[in-house]
């Protein structure tokens, strides 16, 4: 017979401690209960369930998380708070001891530093990534657990005379003050690393930037200027060129979106649209104006010049803080507002009147060079919202 599959050995994210025996439970087929009674037994023996315990800990990887969950493991026991009252019980044991004998004085303030040690390292290194444990949580357990070695050092040290209890009350008074120091060690050596990471992901970032638009984005320039504005390849270059340069530079446009960033958004999407190329140069001072009328002219007029002429498109956007003038211009054949049929809405409704409306005013002519050419107009920065 064929031997069953196990499943691999890894480790839950929802765990007691740290998921070992649920781990190798579901590995070998197991009952979980079972397997943590052999822990507790082999612990008993020796200590060798222990070190079990640790190496498997150590070794075995925790079960990747689902797409939608995040990378988070969840303890059940408060592990910390356990070691701080164990080192209060050892502080007890301290004060009981501190004139009657020395050696088990000894053994208690060891036991007491471990405990409090474990307490504060607990708290630092697991329970700060746990949602369960709140960071008032985490401030109470290294509060304890740093006034429990405080006490038993002191204690230590006012004992009767002993060069092995003054160096190690000495030691926890300095551990104490090691751990009053260590959240903000701990937290200077995340940021420390973490600006780390970021500056070498910005530098790998800007020299993938540099081999691209030294290579992709001019190729795809090349291909734009060689098939034409209004040929299909040459819609599809441009398109791509604009998410890469989307790609490469996020991050680098402004958050707030003005007028000159919501014209280039609409050129981006008109070009996909259509066998057209927009170019869009501002002047003058940025101004937020998102969901204005003249926004929606502006876009009216390059969609009219992507439908009618195609080819080049050039738009061109003054702004001060007392006006705002939009120049859409292509070259197609031209258009004859006169010559318009009467149910012909796009250009007198959708921008004449829309201007109208939003108190500006807007003028179509033929172009210098042929062609056409739009002008919105609106007075003032705060006129025109729709």
């Amino acid at each position: 017979m064929p031997l069953l599959e196990r499943p691999p050995l890894s480790r839950p994210r929802d765990v007691m401690l740290g998921g070992v025996c649920s781990g190798l439970a579901r590995h070998l087929g197991w009952s979980t209960r079972g397997t943590r009674m052999l822990a507790l037994a082999l612990a008993a023996a020796g200590g060798a369930g222990i070190l079990l315990y640790l190496w498997l800990w150590a070794l075995t990887p925790l079960d990747a998380p689902a797409p939608d969950e995040e990378p988070i493991v969840r303890r059940r026991i408060p592990a910390a708070a356990i070691a701080a009252v164990l080192a209060g019980a050892g502080t007890i044991a301290v004060l009981a001891l501190a004139s009657t004998n020395d050696q088990g004085l000894t053994t208690a303030l060891i036991a007491t530093t471990l405990a409090s040690g474990v307490a504060v390292a607990w708290s630092l290194g697991f329970d700060r990534h746990d949602p369960g444990r709140s960071a008032r949580y985490g401030l109470w357990v290294r509060g304890v657990a740093v006034g429990l070695l405080v006490v038993a050092g002191a204690t230590a040290l006012l004992a009767r005379p002993s060069a092995l209890n003054a160096v190690i009350g000495v030691g926890m008074v300095v551990l104490a003050v090691a751990f009053v120091a260590a959240p903000r060690i701990v937290a200077l050596t995340s940021d420390l690393d973490t600006a780390r990471t970021a500056r070498v992901r910005e530098e790998q970032r800007a020299e993938i930037a540099a081999h691209l638009h030294d290579s992709v984005l001019q190729t795809l320039a090349l291909i734009q200027n060689r098939a034409g504005p209004s040929s299909e390849v040459a819609r599809i270059a441009r398109a791509q060129e604009r998410e890469l340069r989307d790609w490469l530079f996020v991050g680098d446009d402004p958050t707030v979106a003005d007028l000159a960033t919501e014209l280039r958004q609409v050129a981006a999407a008109i070009e996909l649209d259509y066998p057209v190329r927009i170019d869009v140069v501002t002047a003058g001072d940025s101004i937020e104006r998102s969901g204005s009328a003249i926004i929606a002219a502006a876009r009216e007029a390059m969609l009219n010049a992507a439908r009618h002429a195609g080819g080049d498109v050039s738009v061109y956007v003054e702004t001060s803080q007392s006006a705002i003038d939009v120049f859409v211009r292509d070259r197609g054949p031209g258009v004859d507002l006169d010559a318009l049929p009467s149910d012909r809405l796009g250009i007198r409704e959708s921008i004449i009147g829309r201007m109208s409306r939003a108190g500006g005013t807007a003028t179509v002519r033929p172009g210098a060079g042929g062609g056409t050419e739009v002008h919105l107009h609106l007075d003032g920065p705060a006129g025109g919202e729709s």
